[in-house]
Order: structure tokens, then C-alpha cells, then sequence
């Protein structure tokens, strides 16, 4: 039986009680953050809705040279607050992921934003790793909303799609503006689960993986495999970190 305690008074703040913090996960190589700018574009958009300070756009903070990192932002109504740590997701996998489609649903009126209020992605991440799987998606009613760490990124009937409904990824948008130098053309929309079993490919988008091809979709009794290609001239935005 857990003893019961007094609430310590650090615990005692909307931000630990509800989850009213704003944050953002930069990549970062040998001490640089990379796209800057953007995440704090995101992190400012959040709190204005979320009724936060300002962030406005501070100078990145010295951060010692590791190779990859992932520096984390969270601001809440006391600051703006950094952490910074080794990012070492291991070898790069060459064939591929693996994406469970879970149960779990987004907030629909906070899903284009990263706040505290976390506890679904947590959950579909956990759901998809005790399956056996790298990554989660969640949904958004009959539609496919976002990932448990990474944002969507489909092909269907040859067009490249955003799924509609979920986080607006850094990632996955610096790598969409390169491929549409290359002349590669997406639409964003919403995406009804019914279509998912006609993925012909997909990408999982994100700051600690860069865009990593799926390989398999597991969705409600069908294993879908998929065609996986990792994308040509991948930068230190979009490779996977050490390889």
C-alpha cells in the first residue's frame, strides 16, 4: 500500500497539478541547436493559447559538444526552462519500423500543440513498445491524428499526405520543404482510418529520429507491409542520429 502523504509544495502548481506547461524537443549536433527559430515559433503559439509568458526568441544556451542531443524547452507560468541530454537512439534501422495503431485518442483542441497534458501520447507510446512495436499513432474520432513521439507523414494513391488533426511537426515540415524543392508535392487533410490499408509508404518524423520509413502497420487484425525507403540527401535535421 503507498503511504499517504502532504502534497510537497513543488507539486502544488497548475503546471504540476494539470499540466498547463508548454515545451519543444530540439535536435541538436555538436552543441548547435538545429531550427531554432521554428520550435520557438511552435513553443509561442502554445502559450498564447495556453495563456503562458511569451518565450519570445532567446539565444540558444552553451550546451556542451555532444555529437546528437536533444535539448528540451518547457515553459510554464514561472519561465522558460532547458535541459540537455546525449540523443544515442542506437544503430539506424536499415529495413524500417514498425506503427501499432492504438486505442488512444488526441485532445481535439490541443493536439496541434505540445503541453503537459501528455498522458495520451505517453500511453499509445507504451501500448505500441509493449507490443513490440517502435511507434504509436493515435487517433482523432474515424481519423489518424498524430504519433506517440514522431508526426505521420503517408503515401496514398502515389500523393504524399499530412495527416490533419495532430501536432504541426518541425521535422516533418523542414523535410517537406526539401522535397518540394525536389518537386515532390503533399496535400494536408484529414485521413480516415479506413484508407490506412492503402498505404502504399510512410514516414514517422521527429527531432530524436529524423524520417524513418515504416516497414510494417499494424492496425486491428492486418499486418500491412509497406515499402520502405529512407529519403535520399538526408540532412542533420532528417537522418537518423550517428548514422
Amino acid at each position: 500500500m503507498t503511504e499517504l502523504s502532504p502534497l510537497p509544495p513543488q507539486l502544488s502548481t497548475p503546471a504540476a497539478l494539470h499540466g498547463a506547461t508548454a515545451f519543444t524537443t530540439i535536435r541538436t549536433r555538436r552543441g548547435r541547436a538545429l531550427l531554432w527559430s521554428e520550435h520557438l515559433a511552435r513553443l509561442a503559439g502554445t502559450a498564447k493559447l495556453l495563456g503562458l509568458p511569451d518565450p519570445g526568441l532567446p539565444q540558444p544556451p552553451a550546451l556542451g559538444p555532444l555529437p546528437w542531443g536533444l535539448l528540451r524547452l518547457t515553459l510554464s507560468e514561472g519561465g522558460l526552462y532547458h535541459s540537455h541530454a546525449p540523443l544515442t537512439p542506437g544503430p539506424r534501422p536499415e529495413a524500417g519500423v514498425t506503427v501499432r495503431l492504438t486505442d488512444w485518442q488526441v485532445h481535439p483542441q490541443l493536439a496541434a500543440h505540445k503541453t503537459g497534458n501528455y498522458l495520451p501520447y505517453r500511453l499509445a507510446g507504451a501500448e505500441a513498445v509493449a507490443a513490440g512495436a517502435f511507434e504509436g499513432w493515435l487517433r482523432l474520432g474515424d481519423t489518424l491524428a498524430d504519433g506517440s513521439r514522431t508526426a505521420p507523414l503517408l503515401e496514398l494513391g502515389g500523393e504524399w499526405v499530412v495527416p490533419a488533426g495532430g501536432l504541426p511537426s518541425v521535422t516533418r515540415a523542414h523535410f517537406l520543404q526539401q522535397a518540394r524543392l525536389r518537386d515532390q508535392p503533399f496535400t494536408e487533410r484529414p485521413v480516415r482510418l479506413a484508407e490506412l490499408p492503402s498505404i502504399s509508404r510512410a514516414w514517422v518524423c521527429g527531432s530524436g529520429v529524423g524520417v524513418v520509413p515504416l516497414r510494417e502497420l499494424w492496425l486491428e487484425g492486418q499486418r500491412l507491409k509497406l515499402e520502405a525507403v529512407w529519403p535520399d540527401g538526408a540532412d542533420e535535421v532528417t537522418c537518423w542520429p550517428g548514422g
